[in-house]
């Protein structure tokens, strides 16, 4: 079969191997879509930590080919999607129900080979099943809006709250949902890309701001801004500096800062305790997808989300050491990988 090799940081080659052989606990996968997410091109670039030669892809979902002796939920010809985090269940971070921090994180895609490949393996405790009625493309946004749920679960979003999403990525477009959903009366989508803030409104988001038109903080959160003195929560999504930056100052006294957002491995910025102090903003991080694959799955599949608008485009493997190499194109949200694709 055909698979998307990370072989050295920096090296991304699409190579024949051997079709893998289900175990007892397996399901092997037909991949009909995976996502190129920001932290494959994080781990392209040695930015974010992981163990090459391996094949990339941790957004995906596919038809069940052939199941393990052990395997009694599923069967061929089911269409699941594959939750790629797996916790040990032992250590003590998974004894805490922590299994996002499990001491001993495996993630398909990142430490064992992924969705970027004709096949993929999928232990049976880490699939979902997906209606066969729903586009195939659908299936492969349930990881990134697990994340999303797992982040706006920590923003303890309250009905008539103001939510600022700092990023257009599919992770801001996936929160702005997820935010009107909880009961959020202003949402405000903030990204320089004007195809992007269009899509944004288009989507859910209340208002949009392009940060490149004048002082953000002013802008966003002055007297006389899009939320009048900060915002009840601030959620970045974009992964930058600037933004992790700008967060704090975009929200309320007493506010919450949710970071989604991944930046490389090693960078820093500059925060003024003092102001965090004296305004009691609080900072949290979210990381994974906790306990939540399963109600992604149910929203994706009930169509309560819409990620249709979302896709960009759609690609042959042939093509993806190209697309993860290079940065989005303009106004990219989600790049899907089709296998199927020639």
């Amino acid at each position: 079969m055909k698979a998307a090799r990370l072989e050295a940081i920096g090296g991304f080659v699409v190579r024949e191997v051997e079709k893998p052989v289900p175990g007892p606990d397996d399901l092997l996968v037909r991949v009909e879509a995976a996502g190129i997410c920001g932290t494959d091109r994080h781990l392209f670039h040695g930015e974010f930590p992981c163990h090459p030669p391996v094949t990339l892809g941790h957004e995906f979902s596919g038809i069940v080919e052939a199941i393990g002796d052990a395997v009694r939920d599923f069967r061929p010809g089911m269409r699941i999607t594959g939750d790629p985090n797996i916790a040990c269940g032992r250590c003590a971070q998974c004894r805490r129900g922590r299994l996002n921090l499990c001491e001993n994180l495996q993630a398909i895609g990142i430490h064992r080979d992924g969705g970027f490949a004709d096949y993929v393996l999928v232990p049976q405790r880490q699939a979902h099943e997906m209606p066969l009625s729903l586009p195939p493309e659908h299936g492969a946004f349930c990881e990134p809006l697990a994340c999303c749920l797992h982040g706006i679960g920590m923003a303890s979003i309250q009905p008539g709250s103001s939510v600022v999403v700092l990023g257009g990525g599919v992770i801001g477009m996936l929160t702005v949902q997820l935010a009107r959903l909880a009961g959020a009366t202003a949402v405000v989508l903030v990204t320089r890309q004007a195809v992007r803030r269009q899509l944004a409104e288009e989507i859910g988001a209340t208002h949009s701001f392009d940060p490149g038109s004048g002082d953000a903080i002013e802008g966003i959160a002055g007297k006389s801004g899009l939320v009048p003195r900060g915002a009840d929560v601030v959620i970045e999504c974009a992964g930058v500096a600037e933004t992790m930056a700008q967060a704090p100052k975009l929200a309320r006294n007493g506010g919450t800062v949710v970071i989604l957002g991944v930046m490389p491995q090693g960078e820093k910025i500059e925060i003024e305790p003092f102001d965090l102090l004296f305004r009691e903003v609080k900072i949290l991080t979210s990381f994974l997808n906790p306990h939540v694959h399963g109600r992604a799955a149910a929203l994706i599949a009930s169509g309560t989300i819409k990620v249709d608008r979302l896709i960009s485009r759609r690609i042959g493997i042939n093509d993806l050491p190209d697309a993860v190499a290079n940065p989005p194109r303009p106004g990219e949200v989600k790049v899907l990988v089709m296998p199927g694709l020639k």
